[in-house]
């Protein structure tokens, strides 16, 4: 007989075991369903995240866009993205015009700027995106044309378009206020200019002269971008050849790619998703081959009296492993197809959830192609295939004597192969969450802290018969104790099938640690955060702005206030750190912040471990405990750094901090930062009164040497530990939301398997009930078990989390106490007892619906 034909009936035999034992494959059905679900919206994120693109609105003209690189190359992986934009030097704008196929070259500037209308009400762009000043030439390349007026000739006027000049109610000939950086100077309006078939809604668009807009930018010998229009007969893919081929150190975009260079958060948002699709995703499919295997494993053991008359009527373990494949690849290819559909409705979800809470734009668009689809349907299938594999595996090798026997009383033992690999697991879990954290430096103190949760979880579900066991020997009888008889029978009951329980409970257990895990380490992490912010800052007042950032000068300004002692301006960026780990090359990207070393201590306490702050000026730089720990670097060292637009510095190290979390993982001179960020604004100015100063006056005093500046503000402290809390609070909400999903899967994977485990009793249930038992007793009884089971998976579960959050704590913060907010874990707990009650109790009274005398004879 061929092999083709055997696959076929193995097939025919397996849909039919499926069809006529449909209650027993349905929880392997729904498992691949919704892991086929989630996996396919991480497909579906990640393909959108390469294909992302926005209409582009000021360059619709420009045949080609040069740009500087925005993005570290990393030979396969995803390049991190630098945190300001790269400039070009603008004699590249003459080596472009020299390339034959040009026709005209335009470079452009983006100036962030602000309106401040009669008034005083401070405008910006539409839904809070920028208002940007660029040169007049620039107007070329939308093409912009004029509705009303004419082109700006003269420092003191301005061409804005159209919605912004209705919205900040301005007319040609008549006057505006803008705001530079914290600078407000008044510009004449000489025209109102549209966008030639279009509309700009990303942006809001002013026009300096050019050399106007040069001036603003603070680095005349720079261009944010080049606009290239190729000459009559030239196509666009011709031109960006000879660019590329002619020009080095740029980056050419065309069609849709061009509003990369427009926009700068385009390729963030890009970078952000890849990672966050990829890391979410792999950690999914990990998840549920885990679950799908539990649920076979179940359904398996539930049908090995079966199995075992297969084997009695001649079949081979091969024969009974290929069957159970094939039910598999049945099973699995129903629940992957049809997962598709909620998958696609899943990514939308997370895209809206996204936007929400602004980890992307609003117009992040989906593209759902076949690609991740048919992705999503393979890794379900391997899981599902694996998963059945390692379920029937010992059953298949039964011997029909022995397989009788299990199917009406519970082994003993476990395998030694499986109670070796579980108990290994447990030490190699303990010792990952206390040992490693205070051996290991940086971060791979708190990654291998949260690595034991997973140690842990699998060494559960390896020893799930013994450690239910042993809970229901000590909580029964302390659960139940007046229970009477049904609390008896849920004991012994509970004890004699902890291997079913074990299967069916593996999930809650699952779910309680990694929900306690996860939500736990995050809120610890945020609350060293917020207190590191709390206790490192000693300015009394903080001097922010309303708009981008506050000039340099600002700082001066201040510093000539009587009663001043000291004033510190601080500026943020992100820096990107390459460093050679286990012969391979890292980068991390870290919260970086420039001041001035100084007298910092009287604003700012960094709690300094080595070393001095002061000596921060030149190619220096001051790193928290945990970014030094990751790079291995040490005081006197130098690292290798790349600033917020790419630049590329070796600065030596000369302190060691300790409020990295709050404060910034890198610490750099004041001027070395603001020189390479987007906008050169200080992020805010710390104010330290002199002593003796009354601080109220002093705030007053502030208040009225800004007052000509409409767009600065003078706050106390806590503003400037509420805008850290906010930005972790940003962060740390795309957290929750993966969470979410995760529990999610396991919600349903608790339900299933414990609805699955129960309502497979039915005869149990009608043999009690034949016996003399009352159907009263009988739902006592289960409601005796379901306590046993609820509390079991409470405690094991917590016990399994509680590691990884203390050694998280010692990796981040150097103490062994967690962050646990006391209504968190209730939540956990109260969901978790929510979902394992209802399933059990509602399944018992599913399998109880027919008399006792008729569930007796049906079939299994």
């Amino acid at each position: 007989m061929t092999r083709r034909v055997m696959s076929k009936r193995m097939l025919a035999l397996a849909w039919s075991t499926v069809k006529g034992r449909k209650g027993g494959f349905v929880a392997a059905f729904v498992a691949v369903l919704f892991g086929s679900a989630v996996i396919t919206a991480c497909g579906i994120l990640f393909e959108s995240s390469q294909r992302l693109g926005v209409p582009t609105e000021r360059y619709q003209a420009a045949d080609v866009v040069v740009g500087a690189p925005q993005a570290l190359p990393v030979a396969d992986d995803v390049d991190p993205r630098f945190g300001e934009r790269a400039t070009l030097p603008a004699d590249r704008v003459g080596d472009i015009a020299r390339l034959p196929g040009v026709r005209a070259v335009i470079a452009d500037v983006n100036v962030p700027v602000s309106i401040v209308t009669a008034n005083g009400e401070v405008l910006a762009g539409p839904d809070g995106t920028p208002a940007l000043g660029h040169g007049w030439r620039s107007a070329a390349l939308g093409p912009f044309t004029m509705s009303a007026g004419q082109a700006p000739t003269g420092p003191d006027e301005v061409v804005l378009d159209s919605a912004l000049a209705e919205r900040a109610g301005v007319t040609v000939g008549g006057s505006v206020r803008l705001v530079v950086g914290s600078n407000t100077s008044t510009y004449r309006v000489t025209g109102i200019a549209s966008l030639s078939g279009g509309k700009l809604a990303r942006q809001s668009v002013l026009f300096f002269t050019d050399d106007r807009a040069r001036e603003l930018t603070g680095q005349p010998d720079r261009v944010d971008a080049i606009g290239v229009l190729a000459a009559a007969g030239v196509s666009t893919d011709e031109l960006a050849s000879a660019i590329e081929a002619a020009v080095s150190g740029v980056v050419v975009y065309t069609g849709g790619d061009r509003s990369e260079a427009e926009f700068l958060d385009i390729g963030s948002t890009r970078s952000f998703v890849s990672e966050l699709s990829l890391a979410f995703g792999s950690s999914m499919v990990l998840v549920i081959m885990v679950v799908v295997a539990g649920t076979l494993a179940l359904s398996v053991r539930q049908r090995l009296r079966e199995l075992a008359l297969l084997r009695a009527i001649g079949a081979t373990p091969k024969q009974v492993l290929g069957m159970i494949a094939a039910e598999t690849m049945v099973v699995g290819t129903l629940g992957a197809v049809l997962g598709v559909i909620p998958g696609i409705g899943l990514s939308f979800l997370l895209r809206e959830t996204f936007a929400l809470v602004g980890a992307i734009p609003d117009d992040f668009e989906l593209s759902i192609s076949p690609l991740p689809v048919l992705a999503a349907m393979v890794l379900c299938l391997i899981g599902a295939r694996l998963g059945g594999w390692i379920a029937a595996r010992r059953a298949a090798r039964l011997r029909p004597v022995d397989a009788l026997g299990e199917a009406a009383v519970e082994p003993p033992k476990l395998g030694w192969l499986r109670s070796t690999v579980g108990v290994l697991l447990v030490p190699a879990g303990l010792a990952t969450a206390f040992v490693l954290p205070l051996v290991l430096p940086g971060e791979g103190a708190a990654e291998s802290a949260a690595f034991s949760a997973f140690l842990l979880v699998f060494a559960v579900a390896l020893l799930g018969p013994r450690l239910l066991g042993g809970a229901v020997t000590v909580l029964g009888p302390l659960l139940n104790r007046r229970s009477g008889v049904s609390g008896f029978l849920a004991t012994a009951n509970a004890y004699a099938n902890s291997r079913r329980l074990a299967a069916a409970t593996t999930p809650l257990i699952m779910g309680i640690t990694l929900a306690a895990g996860q939500l736990f380490s995050g809120t610890t992490a945020s609350a060293a955060a917020r207190d590191q912010a709390e206790d490192g800052l000693r300015a009394d007042y903080v001097v922010t702005s309303m708009s981008a950032g506050v000039s340099p000068e600002v700082a001066d300004v201040l510093r000539d206030v009587p009663g001043v002692s000291v004033v510190s301006p601080v500026v943020r960026t992100r820096t990107l750190a390459t460093f050679t780990s286990e012969d391979s090359l890292q980068i991390r990207t870290y919260a970086a912040q420039g001041v001035i070393g100084d007298r910092l201590a009287e604003t700012m306490d960094l709690a300094v471990l080595e070393g001095d702050v002061a000596d921060l000026r030149g190619d220096t730089v001051a790193l928290s405990r945990i970014a030094a720990g990751t790079v291995g670097a040490a005081l006197g060292d130098t690292v290798d750094l790349r600033l917020g637009d790419g630049t590329p510095i070796r600065p030596r190290v000369v302190a060691l901090y300790e409020r990295g979390l709050g404060l910034g993982d890198v610490t750099l001179p004041h001027d070395l930062v603001l020189e390479h960020t987007t906008d050169r604004l200080d992020f805010a100015v710390l104010v330290t009164a002199a002593s003796g100063t009354d601080v109220g006056a002093l705030g007053d005093a502030l208040r009225s040497a800004v007052q000509h500046l409409p767009t600065v503000q003078v706050d106390n402290r806590e503003s400037f530990v509420a805008a850290q809390r906010d930005a972790a609070a940003g962060e740390s909400a795309v957290g929750l939301i993966l969470n979410a999903v995760l529990l999610g899967y396991l919600a349903i994977a608790v339900v299933n398997t414990l609805v699955m485990a129960t309502a497979a009793r039915y005869r149990e249930f009608a043999l009690l009930q034949l016996v003399g038992a009352t159907r009263r007793q009988v739902f006592a009884m289960m409601r005796s078990e379901a306590r046993i089971i609820v509390v079991a998976a409470v405690l094991i579960g917590t016990l399994a989390a509680i590691p990884s959050l203390v050694g998280t704590s010692i990796g981040l913060t150097r103490t062994l106490i967690p962050s646990i907010p006391p209504l968190g874990y209730l939540g956990i707990v109260a969901v978790a007892a929510l979902l394992g009650w209802a399933a059990i109790m509602y399944s018992t009274r599913v399998a109880m619906r027919s008399q006792p005398v008729d569930a007796i004879g049906v079939r299994e």
